[in-house]
This record gives structure tokens, C-alpha cells and sequence, in this order.
């Protein structure tokens, strides 16, 4: 019980992140520098807990993502759903990888997601391209060895399993 709690705030803080603003004395392209903290957190409880932080637990942390940021209903819980299924699928090999092939991982699936939201954007219109568009697939996939260390040093802290 303890163990779930502690993944829940992990990703409790993960949404405090994404929604946390910028000054406004910044210009807004600074906004396109944001990782995926939602994104990144879940690819690490899918490839650290497989049987814990799987399918439904996806689902209901894009509900409430999609809730938070206000999103069209469902596309997070769709996106974070394929996430973690592609994740668990490899996480054996993923374990075995390298920090900068798991990075190479991390920027392929979140590259994907964005693909996504950004298709369904360009279909409801809420969505316009810029070059800047992807760029948080690439800072994610730079932050993941630290993000991954951050949350194993969590997770080994707190013997979760």
C-alpha cells in the first residue's frame, strides 16, 4: 500500500511539472524547451513495476491529465495507454540497455505520442505546426538517465516492488 502511494506522488509531482508556468518575462518559445514529465514518469514505473503500473493505471493517469490540462477527453489515456504498452512489452530488453539506447527508446515513444496529439490536433483544429513542435521528445529523451536515476534511487529508497 505504502509502495503505491509513493508511485502515486511521483506522478502527483510529474503533473505539478507540466503545469507549472513559465514567468511571464520569458518568451514563449522557452515553453517548447518543457519535457514530458507525465510521459517520462510512466515510461519508468512501466519499465521498473510491469504489474504495477500497467494498462489501467495508464488509462486513469491520462484521464486525469486530460482533466488537468484540459485536453479533448480520452487522448491522453489513449496515448499514455500506448506508452506503456510498447514500454512493458520491452521492458526485459530495456533493462539490459545502455542509458543512451534507453534514451534513443525514450525519444522514439514519446516522439510517437506527440505524433498523435499532434495528428488529432490538426484534426480539431486546436493545433498549429511550428519547427519547434518536437522538441520536448528531445529534451525528454536528455533528461531521461537523470529522471531514471532520480526515480530507481525512489524506488530502492522506499523498497518498492
Amino acid at each position: 500500500m505504502f509502495s503505491q502511494l509513493i508511485i502515486v506522488v511521483t506522478f502527483l509531482f510529474a503533473m505539478i511539472l507540466s503545469v507549472f508556468r513559465l514567468p511571464d518575462s520569458l518568451p514563449l518559445m522557452l515553453a517548447y524547451l518543457r519535457p514530458e514529465w507525465i510521459t517520462l514518469v510512466l515510461i519508468y514505473w512501466a519499465i521498473a513495476l510491469p504489474k504495477t503500473v500497467g494498462m489501467k493505471s495508464a488509462w486513469i493517469i491520462g484521464l486525469l491529465t486530460d482533466a488537468l490540462l484540459g485536453s479533448l477527453l480520452g487522448l491522453h489515456a489513449f496515448v499514455f495507454m500506448l506508452v506503456v504498452y510498447i514500454s512493458s512489452s520491452l521492458y526485459q530488453r530495456l533493462r539490459m540497455m545502455a542509458s543512451w539506447q534507453q534514451s534513443l527508446f525514450v525519444f522514439a515513444v514519446i516522439f510517437l505520442s506527440q505524433s498523435v496529439f499532434f495528428w488529432t490536433g490538426q484534426i480539431t483544429g486546436t493545433v498549429q505546426w511550428t519547427n519547434l513542435y518536437f522538441l520536448p521528445s528531445i529534451i525528454s529523451a536528455l533528461l531521461w538517465p537523470w529522471i531514471f536515476i532520480i526515480l530507481r534511487s525512489v524506488r530502492r529508497k522506499f523498497n518498492i516492488s
